[in-house]
This record gives structure tokens, C-alpha cells and sequence, in this order.
């Protein structure tokens, strides 16, 4: 029998022409299952030459959109009708008042039913079953998670360690009828290097290991969109042959192939498109020029007026302490005020549709991290997020086989991809990020470190603020904190001074708009926004504070939000000084690079927030400062030596102990605000003793500003894993091999 036809009174959603009449079949009605067009009220009606013509009501839904595109795979064109009259069209059409003729009977070619996935996704897992390959159990419940998260099933199956990629790739090489190729032995020498524009390649996540005069052999991990293959066969000049491969496996040949060139970016790309803002040179000519002639001024007046010179220079130093505490007092008084960007309650993030969360990007940058391996990966696989939207790129050494042995032998999904980070100098944490951004999949990047255990809904939480935000938030900073905070007195300290940090201050940043010193962790950043700006300073050993100044020099903004990631704080005084002193250090590099112009400066961020740069990165030199001071005054207590009394007149006298208290108060009472604010009422009693600290933070200062003579580029590697048991919070176990959908 004749299958039924309807006609329906349409008029065009773009050329806005008058009423027209179009016929709606069964057979294209079925591209679509019923529940999404009664959900979204939509009735396909015309396939043309890859192109689903629907009816729709006024006012399209773009999820309406998004969610056809991703369950056929074709553009849609739209015509725009009555609600009333498409509901009952899809009535008839479903329920049987109009027949559907079999799938099998609609007319369309055999390539665009493989490149839509119409007949590939159902019968994709019965191939999988049928061959022992997954259980029922584990394809009901990826059809599940298809259902919630729009992804393909043979990719959830993947991803969740249900079946292995290349068992995958091999049911799907007989289903398209498309070879293999092995890519793990091809040597990178023979691969034709013009054929197909890199940039094309990393783009769509293939890699041209073949060509001859008419063809180029294309390795993909699925079969390429019509539109792909057909910008692949322009760039190229010849028609695109393709093969199915890992996908991780493509890129690691890409990067083998593009090894000098990927590595040349990783180090001088910011150097050579933004010089003014690279930390290669500690202090340029001027600044070098400029030092000498004050040291020369400053000489001068010594050897005029000794006394007289030293004594301004205390009172001015004084100043700068007064406003340094004053202006932190102000921004811990302003976090109260702060007010997050969106609500991230539990019950906003159950509404979430995760049909359309984007792709995330997470970098991981490793050295010497062998013994952290399972629990970084225990870390990640906990995140609240589809996996098959994940790309954890784990940057691993050249020099550090012992790290990458760990990450092969636990046997990872793919959307865990080992990268190795060619050996070059400097040797640092951001170029490795510089590195591993080359051919990342995300819209949002993030940096993890090694130890960390991120709050599980910390992705999310940034995708809906990304949301809310206008386009002037690139960056959003998670707040920081450790595990293992009672192991000692040095850790608690620790933990003071990051609640101190990031529960106060940065929030009081955040709230004042002022330019946000970003954490070593946990920023996550919009891709293009951070590839205009030059991504990651690889001659700077903070990049993090950098990256924050960076942004909001171009005209962006960074906030704060609620979540947590818990990181191992350093154990012993030797290691916490390592790692001090590189962050003190990188203050200082940061200080530099942009007091090169500091008109410049001034002019593209505005007084308020030129004088917060001067305040926050600027006042690391107290640091180097404090214990003149503090000698100074134990000399005059214990001797009541004339000449110190002559360097303090009055007048700074009493402003310089007014300063000594103002200054102890200030740190020892947002120390206590902030354990307080966090809730670690344990942590209260040591804020009264945090002077001690700033003792060991002056010790801290000299190594990392001796360094910048030395060896300015050198990256005090943090040793972790000494105490991975060291608390319950953010705890996660060790996860040693894949897991199992369902």
C-alpha cells in the first residue's frame, strides 16, 4: 500500500516569503524518532542533497537544532508553521493513522545513510554483541547514556572501557567498508608533508600518511563529514581516500611528523608575537639602564646626606607597607561582597542538559610523577562530565620515561591521550601546556597538576558561568586548597595562606575587578581567548600570575568560583622553600616584563588596576625586604645603638611600629577570616602564630631572587606523593585499570 501524505501550509523561515503547501510523508517523518519531534514539535518533511528540510513553529530552538544535527547528522533547513497543525500531522504520521514504510524503503543513497549514522548506530552495537565484544548489560547502558548525552554509542562504549578502539575500529571497518591502517610504525620521514596544510590536519583530527598525483590517504578515527572531505580534497588538489585508526594514534603521528615545529611553538610562539610580554629577558636594556642610573643617584645622595637618605628611604618603604595591607584588608572586605557569577547549587547542575555540554579540554603537565599516576587518573575519572566529551591530554617529559611507563601500563580510555613533550630548553610547566595545546579539542581548557582532586562538578560549574558571563570572561578561577592540611605546622600554614588567597582575596579581586593572579591549577580558559593572547610564557616560572595580567591587559576579565580543588601541600621545609621560593621568583618576573612600559601599562588597564598590580605582584618584594627590618629592630632592642635611632627619627619610628602591628594584624586576622570563611575551624588557632611564616617566606624570597641571576628559567619541581593519605578531603583512591559502562 501507498503510504500516506499530508499537506501542510508552510512559509519560509529565511526568504520570508508568502504561504506555500508542502507534503509530509511517513518515510522522511522517520529521520527523526517521535518523541523528538512532539518535544520540540518539529516534522522533517524533504531530504535533499545531505540537507533535512523540518517544520518548526516560529522561534526555533537552537537546542532543537543542535539535537537533530546530532542524531542525523545533516544540516537542517527550516520552514515555519502552526504548532497545532504540525502536532497533528505528527500524530497521523506516528500513531497509525499514516503508515510508515520501512526504514530500508526511504530513498537515499547508501554514502550519506553511512556519513548520518541513521542505519550505523543501531546496528553498530548488535555487531559489538553478537560478537562477545560487549555485554547486553554494557549496550543497554550506553544506550542510556546516548539518551542523555547525545554521544554515540560505539564512542560511550569506548570511553567507558567497555571495548577496546581498536576492536571498535575493526566492527566499524567492515560495517563502511574502509581499511585500516596501522600508524604506530609508519616512519614520519616518508609522510608527504605538503599535501594537506597542517593546520587543516590538527583541525579535524586527521593526518595525510600517504599521497600520489591524484589521491592523499587520510587516516581518521571515524568516517569524515561530506563537508571535511571535501575542504581535505580542495586544500589538497586531489580526492581524499580514507582509513580508519586510533584516534590517538593519529595524533601522536601528527605531532612525530610536525615534532620541530610543534616544539619551536611551544617556546617561542609569545616571544616572537608578543616580545613585550615574554619573561627570555629578565631585564631588558632600559631597565638595566635605568637601574644603574638610580643606584647611581642613590649613591650620590648617600655619600650628600647619609642619615638624611636613609631615613626617607625607610619612611617611603614604610608607605608601601601601609598600602600593601591596607589594600589586602580591603580586598578580604570586599570579599564579602562578592557575589559568583551563577548559581552552581546541586540542583542547577541537575538541570543541565548534557546534550549540550562542548568538548573539555584538560592539560596535565608531568614530571617525575610515577607514584601520583593512579591517583591523578582516580582524580579525572570522577569529574561529573561525559567522557566521550573529555580530552586529557597527560604531557609527559622526553627525559621522564619512567612517568609515561606508568600512564601506558594502567591501560586508559582514549580520552586519556599521553603526550611526550620533546626535550628542549626552558624546561618548564608552560611550555609543556604550550605544547599540549597544540591540537587540543575543546572550547574550555583547564590545567590540573599531577596531586590534585578537583571538585567532580568543577567542569560544569564553569560551563554554566561561561554561560552566564558575557564575552568578557575568558578565565574562570576554582579556588585552592590542600588535603593533607593537618599533617604539620608547615601545612596548616600553608593551607592559611591559600585560604587566605583564594577565599579571600582573589574573590575581593574579583569583586573590584581588578586583574586576578591566577592559580598554578584549576583556571579554566576559553580556547581562542587564550590563543590570541599567546597562550602560556614559557620563560616564566609563574605563568599562572602572568596569565591573569595578560588577560586583562587584552580587555578580559577572570572571576572566582565556588569549587575546590584539593592539591598536596609540601611536608617538609625544604620543598615548600623549593617551591616558594619559584613562585616569588615568578612574582618578580611578572613585575618586570611589565614595568618595561609602565605607561604603557597604565594606559591599557587604568589607574585602579595598575595601582592592584603594584600592590599585589609588585608588593612580592616586601619579602626581600622584611628581614633588614626585622634585624634592625632586634639590634635596637637588645643594644639601643644611637645610629639606628638616628635612621628613625619620631616621626617614622612611630610609623614604622604603628606598621609593625598594622601589618601582623592584617595577615594574622585574614588568616583567621579565612580558615574561618572556609570552615576550618581547626586551622584558627595557628593563624596567631603566621608572623613565624612570613620568616620562612623571606627565606623563600632570597632563593627565588638569587635565581634570577643565576638561573631565571629553572623550575623547582615540587615533589609529590609523599603524603597522599594525608587527609579526607577531595580524596580519591587509586584506580589502576579501565572501568566498565553500566
Amino acid at each position: 500500500m501507498e503510504a500516506q501524505m499530508l499537506t501542510l501550509a508552510v512559509r519560509d523561515a529565511e526568504d520570508q516569503v508568502g504561504e506555500q503547501q508542502v507534503a509530509a510523508g511517513p518515510a522522511v517523518a522517520h529521520l527523526l524518532p517521535a518523541d523528538i519531534c512532539r518535544r520540540h514539535h518539529v516534522l522533517p518533511v524533504e531530504f535533499n542533497d545531505g540537507v533535512i528540510t523540518a517544520v518548526a513553529p516560529e522561534g526555533i530552538d537552537p537546542k532543537a537544532e543542535a539535537e537533530i544535527r546530532e542524531q542525523t547528522g545533516f544540516e537542517t533547513r527550516w520552514l515555519i508553521g502552526e504548532t497545532a497543525e504540525i502536532d497533528l500531522a505528527i500524530e497521523q504520521l506516528f500513531t497509525g493513522n499514516g503508515q510508515a514504510e520501512p526504514f530500508d524503503r526511504v530513498e537515499f543513497s547508501a554514502d550519506d545513510l553511512l556519513k548520518s549514522g541513521l542505519v550505523l548506530a543501531p546496528q553498530l552495537g548488535d555487531m559489538l554483541a553478537s560478537r562477545g565484544l560487549v555485554t547486553e548489560e554494557q549496550l543497554s547502558a550506553a544506550l542510556a547514556e546516548q539518551e542523555r548525552t547525545g554521544d554515540r554509542v560505539g564512542e560511550i562504549l569506548v570511553h567507558g572501557g567497555a571495548v577496546e578502539e581498536l576492536a571498535l575500529l575493526r566492527v566499524l571497518s567492515e560495517q563502511l567498508d574502509l581499511p585500516m591502517a596501522d600508524l604506530s610504525k609508519f616512519d614520519e620521514a616518508k609522510a608527504p608533508l605538503d599535501a594537506v596544510p597542517e593546520a587543516v590536519q590538527r583541525r579535524y583530527g586527521c593526518v595525510v600518511f600517504a599521497a600520489d598525483m591524484e589521491t592523499v590517504y587520510v587516516a581518521v578515527p571515524n568516517i569524515l563529514d561530506s563537508d571535511v572531505e571535501a575542504e581535505i580534497a580542495r586544500s589538497s588538489g586531489r580526492k581524499v581516500e580514507q582509513f580508519l585508526a586510533p584516534r590517538n594514534e593519529i595524533e601522536s603521528l601528527l605531532r612525530r611528523i610536525n615534532r620541530e615545529a610543534y616544539s619551536q611553538y611551544a617556546r617561542y610562539n609569545l616571544r616572537e608575537n608578543h616580545p613585550e610580554s615574554s619573561a627570555h629577558l629578565v631585564v631588558t636594556g632600559g631597565q638595566k639602564a635605568g637601574l644603574i642610573a638610580g643606584v647611581l643617584v642613590l649613591a650620590a645622595f648617600l655619600v650628600w646626606q647619609f642619615t638624611t637618605t636613609v631615613t626617607v628611604i625607610f619612611a617611603l618603604l614604610s608607605v608601601m607597607y601601609a598600602l600593601t595591607s591596607l589594600y589586602k584588608l580591603m580586598a578580604g572586605y570586599s570579599a564579602l561582597e562578592h557575589r559568583y557569577l551563577m548559581d552552581t547549587s546541586p540542583a542547577t547542575l541537575q538541570a543541565m542538559d548534557e546534550r549540550d555540554l562542548p568538548m573539555y579540554t584538560i592539560l596535565v603537565p608531568l614530571f617525575k610523577e610515577a607514584e601520583v599516576i593512579p591517583y591523578l587518573v582516580a582524580g579525572i575519572e570522577s569529574l561529573d562530565y561525559p567522557k566521550t566529551k573529555l580530552d586529557v591530554r597527560l604531557l609527559c617529559e622526553e627525559d621522564d620515561p619512567e612517568t609515561l611507563e606508568a600512564i601506558l601500563s594502567l591501560d586508559l580510555p582514549p580520552h586519556f591521550n599521553p603526550i611526550v613533550v620533546p626535550a628542549s630548553q626552558p624546561q618548564t610547566k608552560p611550555k609543556a601546556c604550550n605544547y599540549g595545546l597544540l591540537g587540543a579539542k575543546g572550547e574550555y581548557v583547564v590545567i590540573y597538576d599531577a596531586e590534585d582532586r578537583p571538585d567532580p562538578e568543577q567542569l560544569k560549574k564553569a560551563v554554566l558561568m561561561f554561560e552566564a558571563g558575557d564575552d568578557s570572561i575568558a578565565c574562570i578561577q576554582a579556588k585552592l586548597n590542600f588535603f593533607n592540611q593537618q599533617t604539620n605546622m608547615l601545612t596548616r600554614w600553608f593551607s592559611i595562606e591559600y585560604s587566605m588567597l583564594f577565599d579571600l582575596v582573589l574573590p575581593g579581586l574579583d569583586a573590584r575587578h581588578d586583574p586576578i593572579p591566577l592559580g598554578g591549577t584549576s583556571n579554566h580558559i576559553k580556547l581562542s581567548e587564550l590563543v590570541e593572547v599567546g597562550g602560556w610564557d614559557p620563560y616564566n616560572v609563574t605563568e599562572d600570575a602572568d596569565l591573569g595580567v595578560r588577560l586583562h591587559q587584552a580587555g578580559y576579565r577572570t572571576t572566582m568560583m565556588d569549587s575546590t580543588t584539593y592539591e598536596e601541600a609540601n611536608t617538609n621545609l625544604g620543598s615548600w622553600v623549593r617551591q616558594r621560593s619559584r613562585w616569588i621568583k615568578g612574582y618578580i618576573q611578572t613585575w618586570l616584563v611589565y614595568m618595561r612600559n609602565p605607561f604603557q601599562l597604565l594606559s591599557s588597564v587604568g589607574f585602579k588596576a595598575f595601582m592592584s598590580f603594584q600592590l599585589l605582584i609588585g608588593g612580592t618584594f616586601i619579602f626581600l625586604i622584611n628581614p633588614f627590618f626585622w634585624f634592625l629592630t632586634t639590634l635596637f632592642a637588645l643594644t639601643q645603638a644611637g645610629f639606628i635611632e638616628k635612621l628613625f627619627p619620631g616621626w617614622v619610628y612611630y610609623l614604622a611600629a604603628a606598621l609593625l602591628f598594622l601589618g601582623n594584624f592584617t595577615f594574622m586576622y585574614l588568616g583567621l577570616a579565612a580558615a574561618a570563611r572556609r570552615g576550618d575551624d581547626r586551622l584558627v588557632p595557628y593563624a596567631l602564630f603566621f608572623p613565624f611564616y612570613w620568616g620562612l617566606m623571606s627565606i623563600a624570597a632570597w632563593k627565588g631572587f638569587s635565581q634570577l641571576f643565576t638561573n631565571p628559567f629553572y623550575w623547582e619541581k615540587t615533589e609529590h606523593g609523599i603524603d597522599l593519605q594525608g587527609g579526607a578531603e577531595g580524596k580519591a583512591k587509586p584506580t589502576p585499570a579501565r572501568g566498565v559502562v553500566g
